[in-house]
């Protein structure tokens, strides 16, 4: 856990699509000091008109290479640590070619009782999974 969707607009290399979802991962792993191996990640394409993501005022244009990531996570992190997972992508993000003003956050949280890894059983609940942070 975490669980990140991560949408982009349609025409991108297979490669560096990975590449992105990989640079997402490393800065959630390294901020949010998750293991490793709890990666549970979406991605999908869409056509660049279905897409709308505008500055929201801040006076910049985003292009073609937009990246929109919302990450769903247990509550309990400070403000500081979720602007440092913004920052972490973002520099993650920029040796791919993916500019800050395409780099688009989001983070949700919820609590234990909100999951499911399988099997129609809330495992944090249940005790077969520790809560992080507790």
């Amino acid at each position: 856990m975490p669980f990140v969707r991560i949408d982009l607009i349609r025409g991108r290399r297979p490669e560096d699509i990975r590449a992105i979802a990989d640079a997402a991962h490393r800065a959630i792993v390294d901020v949010l000091a998750v293991p490793e191996r709890d990666r549970f990640q979406v991605i999908t394409e869409h056509d660049a008109d279905h897409i709308i993501a505008l500055d929201a005022g801040l006076g910049f244009e985003r292009t073609d290479r937009l990246v929109m990531i919302q990450i769903f996570t247990q509550s309990g992190r400070t403000t500081e640590v979720k602007q440092q997972v913004f920052a972490t992508i973002a520099k993650q993000l920029e040796p791919l070619g993916i500019a800050g003003e395409d780099v688009f956050v989001s983070i949700f949280e919820n609590g234990p009782q909100d999951w499911s890894f399988g099997f129609g059983r809330a495992q944090y609940v249940e005790g077969d999974l520790a809560v992080p942070g507790r």
